[in-house]
């Protein structure tokens, strides 16, 4: 198993997370295709314009696929669903952070992924 710590961000870091009920339905989606990747989710946190993943998966998985298959399918459904992000030409940015958590025991990740929402 790896675990990977992801951190991404939707076009022009726009504050989609403050819009009522997205982030609750975010989370949902990302839960439900990380079930069926069979990508087990450390913990899960957005702040207003970003988000932070704490994952650990089989190493079939490249992060470059796992970010592809994140993105494709909440930017999807987010934007059937919130009129607010339809008109968005594409919901996330190409580009994502991901670094191995090998030198960082998972319970000090964990904890930093989690407190990022409370740190303003």
């Amino acid at each position: 198993m790896i675990q990977y710590h992801f951190v991404f961000c939707p076009r022009y870091r726009r504050k989609i997370f403050l819009i009522p009920s997205v982030e609750e339905r975010f989370k949902e989606l990302v839960k439900t295709k990380c079930k069926e990747l069979e990508i087990e989710i450390i913990t899960l946190e957005c702040d207003k314009d970003h988000c932070h993943m704490f994952l650990n998966c089989l190493p079939a998985w490249s992060p470059s696929d796992i970010m592809q298959q994140i993105k494709a399918y909440t930017s999807k459904i987010l934007r059937e669903e919130f009129v607010e992000l339809s008109k968005m030409p594409s919901l996330w940015t190409r580009s994502y952070f991901v670094s191995t958590a090998e030198n960082v025991c998972s319970e000090t990740m964990k904890k930093y992924v989690e407190s990022q929402k409370k740190r303003y």
